[in-house]
């Protein structure tokens, strides 16, 4: 049994693997393809903070994947009322057969499978968002390294430039451990007390470098990427950070002086006029549309790894 809480939790041809999977998957969805070999599986899955995306895709590719979702809130069950996580566990993944949870802490959902019987999904902690990564990284090889007969080529994206732009957040840590795994180099810039600390990723300055200009960090990039200025949790934050990351908006110059064919994504949802130019979200560089649809694909291949293991065809 496996358990999926960070990016660093899979080897690379894992990897390849996943992503191999993932374009299959997604092929025979837009072909109407029925393909359903999760039938009498259930997902449980956990909210302690609220989402659109991360509930719709696993909910619907679930159900596409012949499965049944069971949907939990820290207001319709005991995790709102104290009750043990260790208890929770026990005895929630004695009646599904996997478990996302979405939550605060990182160290919660690691008790929480620590205990568990059936593998645990990250769906995200405010340390890390590794099924977010995997989608983006899947889109970035789709537009840019996707050969014929859907083959995946993992080792397009060694020596690439990836450009964080913005709150050095949960999905920062995330590149970073996908940098130092995959072969490519994380651009980060960030407002000054807004950095990425990391020892909470866990990794080497070798996959990454920091940039106190948001525009040079973006110079010369593959793929431009950046956040929202508050995330969820911070709320009571949202004045000073908006202060603070008045220059950390993705602009049409920053876009300039990245690579003519440098693609942008944005985990959504996004505030346009801060964190991106509605020019560039919404101009031809953009890929957050198809970026939000792959996280329902390589979720699916995610969930008949962690149930099935390797499947052919």
């Amino acid at each position: 049994m496996r358990h999926y809480l960070q990016f660093k939790d899979l080897s690379r041809d894992e990897y390849a693997y996943l992503f191999q999977r993932t374009a299959i998957i997604k092929r025979r969805f837009k072909n109407y393809e029925k393909y359903q070999p999760l039938q009498d599986r259930t997902l449980a899955m956990i909210f302690e903070k609220a989402s659109t995306r991360t509930r719709v895709s696993f909910e619907a590719g679930m159900y596409q994947m012949g499965g049944a979702v069971v949907h939990l809130t820290t207001g319709d069950s005991q995790l709102g009322r104290a009750e043990p996580i260790e208890d929770s566990a026990r005895v929630i993944s004695r009646m599904v057969d996997l478990v996302m949870i979405r939550t605060f802490e990182h160290e919660k959902i690691e008790r929480f499978a620590s205990h568990s019987r059936v593998p645990v999904i990250n769906g995200l902690t405010n340390e890390f968002h590794p099924c977010q990564i995997v989608a983006d990284l899947f889109t970035w090889l789709e537009n840019r390294a996707m050969g014929a007969h859907d083959v995946v080529n993992l080792d397009a994206l060694r020596g690439r430039v990836v450009a964080w732009v913005g709150d050095g957040n949960n999905m920062a840590n995330t590149w970073l451990q996908a940098a130092e795994l995959l072969g490519f180099t994380v651009h980060i810039s960030t407002p000054s007390g807004y950095e990425v600390n990391p020892q909470v990723a866990g990794v080497q300055g070798a996959c990454y470098r920091v940039f106190d200009d948001p525009l040079e960090a973006c110079r010369g990039a593959d793929l431009v990427t950046t956040d929202v200025w508050t995330s969820m949790g911070y709320e009571a934050e949202n004045e000073a950070r908006r202060q603070a990351f008045a220059r950390w908006c993705v602009s049409p110059a920053m876009m300039a002086v990245a690579r003519p064919d440098a693609l942008f994504m944005h985990c959504l949802p996004a505030h346009r006029g801060e964190e991106v130019a509605a020019e560039v979200i919404d101009g031809p560089q953009s890929v957050v549309w198809d970026e939000a649809e792959n996280r329902m694909h390589v979720q699916k291949a995610l969930m008949e790894w962690l149930l099935l293991g390797k499947v052919g065809g």
